[in-house]
């Protein structure tokens, strides 16, 4: 066959505009034709580029057959095949291009990202630390470096390694991102931030950086910078549920419920029923004091994820101040049980069992709150309140006692204490303690007398306390 072609007849032009198709045309028509080792490098990558893989290495095994001793050619067809989902072959190919060539770089990088995919971490990390020792300052050796060091969880090694091709290669499209991933997960924030942002110097348009670059802001409580950082993310990809949804969570965290509420319906709309944006919205609804609403979303939660503790105890947070005790009371017993070492859930479990006059369920409840959390003062003031219930005022004042030691200016708990002093006998104590009560808050006084009538008439109690005063 005739390689070349003189004729003059260009009128009608090339049925390939491009002298490469040109090229992979005549190579289509007639493979077994005569073609230099540079014309099949060309088809090859022409294939390659296309995504046409096996008709590639098609072409560089015709090129290793014509030259066998071409390790660029093996190299190539290691490279194929690992992209075919062929590592051990491709390893066997990047073997014989090392035989020909040993101090070849590119062979010896290729080699440890195929050795990376096998599990094989230790040789990959040789292989990058071979190619290093022959050009120290190789920008993809020292990025691969990183990426394998960054999957094995050596993220400090991994960090070392992006900074040191971030210096040998400022451009470089992936290692700041990486770099960002990496300081973000070792929760150096600022480094983090520092480090997506010279990312987006060089890809403005990767959602993903500025996706998460708006994860650290929230991180940081730089709330309007996060907000800010995830409409980039979405003026990018109008579609991108995630950044929706921390969307929302950084307009909540601003105060900004109507548009944290938009938010997550727009991660509805997205992906459908998700039982974490219901919980979110259920939240949102209850900061904006529509407890119907938030209760509503509660309930769709628990739809979805029957087993999800937070929304047990928000469903009853909801139910019990529509005052309806015993089912809120159900809702927290649900989330003690599914999470019993959260201290709040115990606390509203037993102010919840104490206004459903179960008593003895209030006090177990109490106990086990502050053995979770001994500075609950909340839980302690609870604690006692239901064992002077229970005609228990000794042990009631130690409980007052430490209530007091948490919040010494609490005037709730010490008019509260008088109350166990008083049943006790201790009635010059009980009076100290409403004196200290009285100062506090003054309007304990008015209190004084709806709760101790009898004691708010006694002209010596009066005067004790100087009500008249």
């Amino acid at each position: 066959m005739n390689t070349f072609d003189f004729g003059f007849d260009d009128s009608a032009g090339s049925a390939h505009e491009d002298p490469l198709e040109d090229l992979v045309a005549e190579y289509e028509a007639n493979p077994s034709g005569y073609f230099d080792s540079s014309d099949l490098e060309e088809i090859a990558s022409f294939y390659f580029e296309e995504g046409e893989l096996e008709k590639a290495l098609e072409v560089i095994d015709r090129l290793i057959e014509l030259h066998p001793y071409t390790a660029d050619a093996w190299m190539r067809r290691g490279i194929l095949l690992n992209n075919l989902g062929r590592p051990e072959e491709a390893l066997k190919a990047y073997e014989e291009a090392l035989d020909i060539n040993p101090t070849d770089t590119e062979t010896l990088i290729n080699l440890g990202i195929t050795l990376d995919s096998l599990g094989r971490v230790d040789e990959a990390l040789d292989a990058y630390h071979e190619a290093l020792s022959i050009n120290p300052l190789h920008g993809e050796a020292l990025f691969n470096l990183g990426v394998t060091l960054e999957r094995d969880e050596r993220l400090e090694d991994a960090v070392g390694a992006f900074e040191q091709c971030a210096d040998v290669y400022p451009e470089h499209p992936e290692v700041w991102y990486e770099l960002g991933y990496c300081c973000d997960r070792l929760g150096e924030n600022e480094k983090s931030i520092e480090a997506y942002d010279n990312h987006l110097d060089i890809d403005p348009y990767s959602q993903d950086a500025w996706y998460n670059r708006g994860i650290v802001l929230n991180r940081l409580g730089r709330f309007e910078e996060a907000v800010e950082s995830y409409d980039m993310a979405l003026a990018i990809q109008e579609e991108f549920a995630s950044a929706y949804y921390n969307r929302g969570n950084a307009q909540a965290n601003l105060g900004d419920l109507e548009g944290a509420i938009e938010s997550y319906e727009q991660v509805l709309e997205l992906e459908g029923p998700d039982a974490a944006t219901y919980y979110n919205l259920a939240l949102a609804y209850e900061e904006q004091d529509d407890p119907g609403a938030a209760r509503t979303h509660y309930e769709k939660t628990l739809d979805l994820e029957s087993n999800y503790p937070d929304a047990w105890y928000g469903l009853g947070c909801c139910l019990d101040a529509e005052e309806k005790h015993k089912e809120a009371l159900e809702c927290f017993r649900y989330a003690v049980n599914l999470k019993s070492n959260v201290p709040e859930f115990w606390t509203a479990r037993a102010d919840c069992a104490y206004k459903a006059d179960k008593l003895d369920e209030a006090l177990k409840s109490y106990q086990h709150a502050v053995r979770l959390d001994g500075s609950n003062e909340h839980a302690w003031t609870g604690y006692a309140e239901t064992l002077l219930e229970k005609q228990k005022p000794e042990e009631a004042l130690e409980a007052y006692r430490q209530a007091l030691e948490l919040a010494p200016e609490s005037a709730s708990t010490y008019f509260r204490q008088a109350k166990a002093l008083l049943a006790l006998g201790r009635a010059d104590e009980s009076i100290r303690a409403l004196k200290t009560a009285f100062r506090l808050d003054p309007t304990k006084k008015d209190e004084f007398r709806q709760v101790y009538p009898n004691l708010y008439n006694n002209d010596r109690v009066r005067q004790l306390l100087d009500l008249d005063s």
